[in-house]
């Protein structure tokens, strides 16, 4: 769609629903083009927290490299998951995120690491600034060679009818095209509705 058609539909649609469908919507990404959505979009590229070994000196036990490796990514993970949460949001669902929700994200990073082939040739990279507003991204991991995303971690605030707001975790793979939602969890906000992300 031609950008200035699909930014006028954008406003258009704002003021029809008096703000119910704001810019920054869901809606709008399905709309676009895939090569063009905000999610494909690869990271920038001065937001890196760029973790890998083409540039150390090998030691003699690459096991604990790769240990070190997964305990940097794991580390880098739960800081930009308590940023993205910010000082509103971040005490109330602590808790049950740390023994909930972040050991999948641990095990889910596990994984991609594993499949992602050998980690003392390859150079991956962390998204350093989660995304605020009412947006979903908290992460992506991605290979800094090609700039493509292997994960997206995202967090979605979803209103239940009679039940509230829920957190739903998830993340996407690069394998399906970043199109099937993988399921980590919920957790529970409660009726009111939840500030925006970062604050």
């Amino acid at each position: 769609m031609k950008n200035w058609l699909q930014k006028t539909l954008i406003v258009t649609v704002a003021l029809l629903t008096l703000g119910a469908i704001s810019p920054n919507h869901e809606i709008w990404t399905n709309l676009q083009d895939k090569d063009v959505s905000k999610h494909a979009i690869g990271p920038s590229q001065s937001n890196d927290y760029s973790i890998g070994l083409a540039d150390a000196v090998a030691d003699d036990s690459l096991e604990d490299n790769s240990e070190s490796i997964e305990e940097q990514f794991i580390t880098s993970a739960k800081k930009l998951s308590y940023m993205k949460f910010g000082t509103k949001v971040g005490p109330v669902i602590a808790n049950e995120f740390d023994s909930v929700i972040f050991p999948k994200i641990e095990e889910a990073i596990q994984m991609t690491l594993a499949s992602s082939g050998d980690l003392h040739k390859r150079r991956l990279a962390i998204s350093e600034k989660p995304a605020g507003d009412y947006s979903e991204k908290i992460f992506n991991v991605y290979d800094l060679e090609n700039r493509k995303d292997l994960i997206r971690f995202h967090v979605r605030t979803e209103k239940r009818p009679q039940d509230g707001y829920f957190y739903n975790f998830h993340y996407h793979i690069a394998e399906d095209e970043f199109t099937a939602h993988h399921s980590i969890g919920d957790i529970y906000w409660a009726k009111d509705t939840p500030p925006k992300w970062l604050s």
